[in-house]
């Protein structure tokens, strides 16, 4: 029962792990491997840890043993290895793209232009229209503010993307796709799905909804 509960407890503290560091924003089936790699060697040295709970044996603490734990966990683990991974990658590709289709169908038509008496906003010494904004990128403590129709069609603040994200919080069509990004829907003229998550369509350019954005997204899109 302890060999079998210890995976479970592993993977638990994992998936904290990766929502405290937000992994999943940068998560690929490459990384994915790599993670569950450090989860099968993990589980096999407490595996060998725990030995003395379970078995008295006087030769419990030695590098055979520690050998045969991990081992053993990396021969049973590559047997789901081999089937979940790519199950999981065809599950979340069908399911993003599906949905992105079917939002596709409320992007139509989009208009460009929000309808408010003051659509200026003042952030630093940039004076920001925001029916020119198309969406803002983060780069340390820099943002890239992208604007529609501008020459330069790129503008460098010196600011956080929370502080515009407070600023325009009462624009209903300003979305955060991503930790790096904040995008106008208005602009978003077409979405595809894949197993990371969306890739918004904004102009000449491809901006990242993450996977642990995707429902707020979903939910931000249908109240527009």
């Amino acid at each position: 029962m302890i060999h079998s509960l210890t995976p479970a407890i592993v993977l638990y503290l994992l998936s904290i792990v990766g929502k405290v560091f937000r992994l999943e924003d940068r998560w690929n089936v490459g990384k994915e491997a790599i993670l569950i790699f450090f989860f099968f060697l993990i589980v096999g040295l407490i595996q060998f840890l725990i030995r003395d709970i379970i078995y008295d044996n006087a030769n419990n603490w030695s590098w055979d043993y520690l050998f045969e734990e991990i081992r053993n966990t990396f021969l049973v683990g590559l047997l789901f290895i081999t089937i979940l991974i790519p199950i999981n990658f065809a599950r979340l590709n069908t399911k993003n793209t599906n949905s992105a289709n079917t939002l596709n169908n409320n992007i139509k038509n989009n208009p460009h232009v929000i309808k408010r008496a003051n659509n200026n906003i003042k952030i630093n010494d940039l004076e920001l229209d925001i029916n020119q904004f198309m969406f803002a990128k983060s780069e340390g403590n820099y943002l890239e503010i992208y604007l529609y129709k501008r020459n330069p069609n790129k503008v460098l603040i010196r600011t956080t993307l929370k502080n515009v994200e407070t600023l325009l919080k009462t624009y209903p069509n300003i979305i955060k796709t991503h930790r790096s990004y904040l995008v106008n829907y208005n602009y978003i003229e077409k979405i595809n799905g894949n197993a990371q998550g969306y890739q918004l369509h904004i102009n000449k350019y491809i901006v990242p909804v993450s996977r642990n954005m995707i429902t707020n997204f979903n939910l931000s899109m249908k109240r527009l």
